[in-house]
């Protein structure tokens, strides 16, 4: 589990962990003035992410998603219902959306039933709070996303960038010189010093990325 409240003087509040049966680091990002915050990647475990939002104060109004592998998106439902906040998704990854049963009985894990996507994420999309960009960063899937904070340093990469390692591509809508492509032009050109809370596994930051990740290096 990371917890932060970023840099000094900063009003965002992050705290990321494990999430649902394979362990999908689900990031919640808030404003501390505002109240409003967003859930990125929420895996499974709706009770524990409603009680972190709930014992902060925090007032959900967007479900955001960094791609629509099941891992990343069996609780979306679940939060929407008690929250009323709007679900968001690149259009890229709808066929995995729709999919999202079949793709439980290929893993053998429970389904929890999932409402369509309120919103289709655009390329640059500002999101809710914290001055928050979305950045299309296609390879993983056709319709994956990364999510860049760049007051407080921060970006949530979720299945195309991890520690020392990469998204896989060998999947449906998967394309190694897609994801590498995304990885130099968009993420490498981020701020050295940033964090990148990845999609499974512990963080890193771009520099340590750029200098000696085995899969791509700037």
């Amino acid at each position: 589990m990371i917890q932060s409240t970023s840099q000094q003087g900063s009003s965002m509040f992050m705290d990321t962990f494990a999430v649902g049966p394979l362990q999908c680091n689900c990031a919640i990002i808030g404003d501390t003035v505002s109240k409003r915050a967003l859930v990125i990647d929420p895996g499974g475990d709706a009770d524990r992410i409603l009680k972190v939002l709930n014992d902060n104060g925090l007032r959900l109004v967007s479900i955001i998603h960094t791609h629509a592998h099941l891992d990343h998106i069996l609780a979306s439902g679940a939060l929407k219902e008690a929250t009323g906040a709007g679900i968001y998704l690149h259009k890229g990854d709808k066929m995995w959306w729709d999919m999202a049963e079949e793709q439980c009985k290929m893993f053998n894990v429970p389904y929890e039933p999932l409402p369509d996507p309120d919103f289709w994420l655009e390329d640059d999309e500002a999101l809710c709070c914290c001055d928050g960009v979305a950045l299309h960063t296609p390879g993983h899937t056709e319709g994956s996303m990364s999510f860049w904070f760049q007051d407080d340093k921060l970006l949530v990469a979720g299945d195309t960038l991890f520690k020392s390692s990469i998204g896989r591509t060998d999947l449906p809508g998967g394309d190694f010189k897609q994801i590498e492509k995304s990885i130099k032009e968009r993420l490498y050109s981020l701020d050295d010093e940033a964090m990148v809370i990845t999609g499974h596994g512990p963080a890193t930051r771009i520099g340590a990325e750029k200098n000696s990740n085995p899969f791509v290096q700037a």
